[in-house]
């Protein structure tokens, strides 16, 4: 197995990466970095962030 590296994500653009993976939004590579980056499966439904009741 590999080693893993750490990687550097700026914050603002990774929140609006998750609100738009969340609507289904994303370009499928940004997609699919959002869910190797967060050792998600694409199989699951993710609700990523938290959400006030309305």
């Amino acid at each position: 197995m590999g080693s893993r590296s750490l990687h550097w994500v700026n914050t603002p653009v990774l929140v609006e990466a998750l609100m738009r993976y969340e609507q289904n939004r994303l370009p499928r590579s940004m997609r699919l970095w959002v869910e190797q980056l967060l050792e998600l499966s694409p199989q699951d439904s993710h609700q990523l962030l938290s959400h006030d009741p309305d």
